[in-house]
């Protein structure tokens, strides 16, 4: 008999799992003597089980490779470019001490900059880059649209073996595959038949940005049988490529079971002057203004609607008036707002919008109605009206008279061609500083035409000489470092040095501004870099 017969067989796994749990006093282990070793032998024991179980384990089936990462046909980004890039994912926010920042940019504030800018010129991401830029992405939704359209679709491969990346997936109609075209008229339909709702919300708006009849055509097929929260998304969809043609499938609308649905409807209509219920939106909304001649000045008297009937509550107009707003006034501004502006200078004696909105207005009406007016300005993209309404940039009252607010003047900036709203808040920060400018910069496009951006360096100049409080422009320095031209970094140049600071400065503030000039113009010169990187 060899010596390997003499060896007792491994104890069983299972047997020394119930040892451990009943205790060794009363389960001793298998192989061991009862008594106060019985603890340590189990514990030997389990070691050495383990080891063999773990030695003896066979290989588990490999699982199937996933199929290769698709081609991305666009050109290869520039090498100073990728570079770049690896630079603004690698950067990290820091804190500072007592809210200031250093002279240095900050490059994160820069990646979504430089995205829209290799965005236009159609390069594709490195592979390398992709993992860092998708993270990049989970920590800030808005870098999720630039950040997905350059990693392309090698991001929605990624996504579907990562778990922190399925937002690509989520953002991505039919979890990244790419939508029919024009010509896969049976995709089309299985798609709109079958597929999840935000894969049919993605096909609608993609079929109405190339042919917006056949859109509309897909939406009334199955018109009748959508949800209403489902027909309320869709019918949102035609905004895009809004014509005459949509407005019988609108007027149908109007006698939609849906509340809000009917209120959409009836809001794209008003959106067509030449529709029929903008025609009766104007014979509404004519019988409640005119002019008044009997006085030493021409002047608009309102007389308000006393009910809102049945029609009226069809073609859109809200019956029930917020909390703390009269019925009267509450229907009258929706009317106002629905009737199509071009029916008041024939209807008010000829006007221009310039000389209406300069009219008094009796009874203390000239809120409400030049607040409807703003209103049905950005709603028909009226430039005129919005020109009287907005008035010139250096009027008392930093406005005009029917900008009621900040966000409405942003509106009706919105309607004007891109250089005149440049000059316009130009204008509007020369004469009322920065104060109120910041949510009116936000409607200028990137970079800012050299007269805005003079006006903008100006006035913080102006601030800094004035002694003002510093960190009260953090905002619009930050908003200038992103959005300034380059070209401007010159200028900046004089403005570097510690100013002497008036008896009623802030203390610091000098210095703050000394530092905030120089990352100012650093950034904007790194800015310029980044763009020759580009091969621009």
């Amino acid at each position: 008999m060899t010596a390997a017969s003499h060896l007792s067989p491994p104890p069983a796994w299972e047997d020394l799992v119930t040892a451990a749990l009943l205790g060794t006093d009363r389960r001793t282990p298998p192989g061991a003597a009862p008594g106060r070793d019985a603890p340590a032998a189990l514990l030997d024991a389990a070691a050495a089980e383990t080891v063999r179980r773990r030695a003896g384990l066979r290989p588990g089936r490999a699982a199937p490779r996933p199929e290769p990462a698709p081609e991305d046909p666009r050109p290869a980004l520039p090498a100073a470019a990728a570079r770049r890039l690896a630079l603004l994912l690698a950067d990290r926010p820091g804190t500072g001490s007592g809210g200031r920042r250093s002279t240095a940019p900050d490059l994160m504030e820069l990646l979504p900059q430089w995205l829209t800018a290799v965005n236009a010129r159609g390069f594709a991401a490195p592979p390398e880059a992709l993992p860092a830029l998708l993270d990049a992405a989970r920590a800030r939704t808005d870098l999720r649209p630039a950040a997905l359209r350059f990693a392309g679709s090698r991001a929605l491969w990624l996504a579907r073996l990562n778990p922190d990346w399925r937002f690509a997936l989520r953002g991505a109609p039919g979890g990244g595959a790419p939508l029919p075209g024009p010509a896969e008229a049976r995709r089309v339909e299985t798609l709109w038949q079958e597929g999840l709702f935000a894969e049919r919300v993605a096909l609608l708006a993609s079929i109405r940005s190339r042919d917006p009849d056949a859109a509309r055509e897909l939406l009334m097929a199955t018109w009748s049988t959508e949800r209403a929260e489902d027909r309320l998304m869709f019918l949102d969809s035609l905004r895009t490529g809004l014509g005459a043609r949509d407005e019988p499938f609108l007027e149908q609308a109007l006698a939609d079971r849906s509340r809000n649905v009917r209120a959409t409807a009836a809001e794209l209509l008003s959106a067509l002057p030449g529709s029929a219920l903008a025609a009766r939106m104007a014979v509404r909304a004519g019988t409640c203004v005119a002019v008044d001649h009997t006085g030493d000045t021409p002047t608009l008297v309102v007389e308000a609607p006393h009910e809102c009937d049945a029609a009226m509550e069809r073609d859109g107009v809200s019956p029930k008036a917020p909390t703390g707003r009269g019925e009267r006034s509450w229907w009258f501004g929706q009317l106002m707002e629905a009737a199509p502006l071009a029916t008041w200078p024939a209807r008010l004696g000829g006007r221009t919008p310039q000389q209406i909105v300069a009219l008094p207005v009796a009874d203390d009406w000239l809120g409400e109605l030049h607040g409807a007016w703003c209103r049905a300005a950005v709603r028909q993209r009226d430039p005129g009206w919005s020109r009287a309404l907005l008035g010139a940039p250096s009027a008392p009252g930093a406005g005009g008279p029917g900008a009621v607010s900040l966000a409405e003047r942003a509106k009706l900036l919105g309607t004007l061609p891109v250089p005149e709203r440049a000059d316009w808040v130009a204008g509007f920060i020369a004469a009322h500083g920065l104060s109120e400018a910041f949510q009116l910069l936000g409607v200028c496009a990137v970079p800012w035409a050299e007269p805005l951006g003079r006006s903008v360096v100006d006035a913080l100049n102006i601030a800094r000489d004035a002694g003002s409080y510093p960190w009260s422009f953090s905002g619009v320095m930050g908003l200038a470092e992103r959005c300034l031209d380059p070209s401007e970094a010159a200028r900046l140049d004089a403005l570097l040095a510690v100013p002497d600071e008036p008896e009623d400065a802030s203390p610091g503030a000098g210095g703050y501004w000394a530092e905030a000039f120089q990352r100012l113009g650093r950034t904007l010169r790194l800015r310029a870099v980044m763009t020759q990187e580009l091969g621009a």
